[in-house]
């Protein structure tokens, strides 16, 4: 099932997305005062509300995308864990610690809404990243590999919005402050539950600039895989229903984002995802992928996993 959350005559519902549109799951969805509470509500009775949620996406009529406003599935998580890298790249072989930072809940847009860069001059260029997202569902603690599942909801795409470049520990160590700004967290369009995605590390992701093809992978090139990545967060924090743990991404096809273009991600299985980019200072770079020049494979997906680490997993 695909969830969202969507905007109609100022009043924003929970729905399931259907190829006909957005069929209207109020009647069956507990009412709650903000739209993270509702999906919320709706992670934590899932098990009781399938049933009823899967007839009436099946037997009521669907509102036309175009008659309604997507909105994101996850309005405000009170955690966003995001991967450090974590995909093997060019010609490396061995897997990087593996590490996480926490990006700003308040960073969160959906579909439709637009990236907007910082009003005043920082020396960083811009950049997109396109991850897997993993929604969570909890409380979970201590979580072990073997029983990953248990704290996993369902998926969803994000981009990571980064500000790369010199000075981006100024304001505080680390990669948190460069990656934090309002509106530079985009996700959606849906949260495909566990069960319509066999294998979180088998899916395949896309991601244009204005039509130009940059990030092209498959999530099978983890380094470290969704189970390990739940194990991880969850042994130092509590993890809480509608908290979002992303994945990191390919750097190969990494470049700029500036003002007027659009972007578009595109996680198989799971959905569409298209914002805008605004800057009111009009900065630019020249336009183009930045990194992996010469291995990005823009007729198919490329894999830089190690052929050892590939027998591994077959182990």
């Amino acid at each position: 099932m695909k969830l969202v959350l969507f905007e109609r005559n100022s009043s924003i519902s929970p729905g399931v997305l259907t190829p006909e549109g957005v069929v209207d799951i109020s009647q069956v969805a507990p009412p709650m005062a903000t739209p993270q509470a509702k999906m919320e509500s709706i992670i934590d009775g899932y098990d009781e509300l399938r049933a009823r949620l899967q007839k009436l996406a099946e037997s009521e009529q669907a509102i036309p995308l175009d008659q309604v406003r997507l909105r994101p599935p996850l309005s405000r998580p009170s955690k966003i864990l995001c991967c450090i890298a974590n995909y093997w790249e060019h010609a490396q072989r061995e897997a990087r610690p593996l590490n996480m930072f926490m990006k700003n809940p308040d960073a969160v847009i959906g579909p439709g809404d637009t990236v907007r860069l910082p009003d005043f001059t920082v020396p960083w260029m811009f950049m997109h990243e396109a991850e897997l997202g993993v929604v969570l569902r909890g409380p979970a603690r201590g979580v072990s590999q073997a029983n990953w599942r248990s704290a996993v909801f369902g998926y969803t795409a994000m981009m990571d919005i980064t500000g790369r470049g010199e000075g981006r520990s100024t304001w505080g160590r680390g990669t948190w402050i460069g990656k934090s700004f309002d509106t530079f967290c985009p996700i959606g369009p849906c949260i495909a539950t566990a069960d319509e995605i066999e294998d979180p590390n088998d899916l395949w992701v896309q991601f244009w600039n204005d039509g130009q093809l940059r990030h092209n992978y498959n999530t099978d090139d983890m380094e470290h895989r969704v189970p390990e990545l739940v194990e991880f967060a969850s042994r130092t924090l509590t993890l809480r229903s509608g908290d979002l743990i992303c994945c990191g991404t390919n750097h190969e096809g990494l470049g700029p984002v500036q003002d007027g273009e659009t972007l578009e991600m595109l996680i198989h299985g799971i959905g569409r995802l298209t914002v805008k980019v605004e800057d009111p200072l009009k900065r630019s770079w020249e336009r183009g992928i930045y990194m992996g020049q010469d291995s990005v494979n823009h007729e198919a997906v490329r894999r830089n996993r190690p052929q050892e680490a590939h027998l591994l997993r077959e182990t």
